[in-house]
């Protein structure tokens, strides 16, 4: 006699999509959003885990790093769920390979979010709104209230349940190696988004100066003595428009040089550094205070 398939109704995924508004309801800066996709997963790990050990070992698999627009958690929340249901049912789904997909999706994502909804939908409603409401009509917060709502209430929704569709038709061909292929894929593109935003996000300026260059001969204006015609005026208006320096030395800073050689190289040595000490297993905490601490120290010297 075969077992009975476990799936999730459409009660616990739509008990999933309500928990999924409090994402971050308990942010942190460890493991960032990771306590608010463990709480919506709770009522589908309830539905596909019977036994104390399966739950807490769900749950501790879905308290790793996650970060992305809480809005666009919904499709990697339905994923998430098909991968969850299909692991219940026997197949061979380990813990990386849900990771993998969670961290593969959430980068690009992640970047989709603010230009959609806080850069365009809510201002568009916002200004709808204000308008109304500068004109006397109450009608204004209550549009942009109900309206704002029903548009983000069904985004959660149906990408949610179009992720869970989605990810139903990856584990259906978990022989052939798919999933595999999906998650290497996805971890792949999560990294090149990453090292992508890493000149963007990570900032490293150094204000320390260096001796000033002394230009050559030619490279700067020689100004006359005693006084200046109209005319030299204007030969010497144009000497400077056309790129010769007004002094004969000019400032060098440490920055400066760094720039020419490799913009943004001081970020990525730092990035670099950051997660060779990860991997050393040194806390997250420990690397966000001693950044804090060695900033502070290198501003208060002059050097950064």
């Amino acid at each position: 006699m075969t077992e009975e398939r476990i799936s999730l109704t459409k009660s616990d995924r739509l008990a999933v999509a309500w928990r999924s508004t409090f994402l971050q309801g308990s942010w942190n800066y460890e493991r960032m959003q990771n306590l608010g996709f463990a709480y919506a997963m709770i009522p589908a790990i309830k539905r596909l885990y019977k036994s104390k050990e399966d739950r807490a070992a769900a749950l501790t698999r879905h308290l790793e790093f996650f970060n992305t627009h809480p809005y666009l958690a919904s499709p990697i929340l339905g994923v998430t769920l098909a991968l969850e249901e299909e692991r219940a049912n026997g197949a061979a789904i380990d813990d990386t390979a849900v990771q993998g997909v969670k961290i593969g999706m959430m980068g690009p994502l992640a970047g989709i979010g603010d230009p959609v909804f806080w850069f365009t939908v809510r201002p568009i409603l916002g200004a709808l709104g204000a308008s109304l409401a500068i004109a006397g009509n109450i009608m204004g917060p209550i549009i942009f209230f109900v309206v704002w709502n029903i548009l983000r209430w069904g985004f959660l929704w149906y990408t949610q349940e179009f992720g869970y569709k989605a990810g139903s038709e990856i584990t259906k061909d978990l022989s052939g190696g798919l999933l595999k292929d999906i998650t290497k894929g996805a971890s792949i593109l999560g990294m090149f988004i990453l090292a992508v935003l890493v000149e963007r996000w990570v900032n490293v300026k150094f204000v320390l100066e260096l001796p000033a260059k002394k230009l050559a001969e030619g490279a700067y204006i020689n100004f006359p003595k005693g006084d200046v015609s109209g005319a030299k005026l204007q030969e010497i208006l144009g000497q400077q428009a056309g790129g010769l320096s007004l002094t004969k030395e000019v400032p060098n800073t440490l920055q400066a040089n760094l720039d020419s050689l490799v913009p943004g190289l001081m970020g990525l040595l730092l990035t670099f550094l950051c997660m060779y000490l990860l991997k050393k297993k040194v806390s997250p905490i420990i690397l966000i205070v001693g950044l804090f601490v060695v900033g502070v120290v290198l501003h208060v010297l002059h050097i950064m």
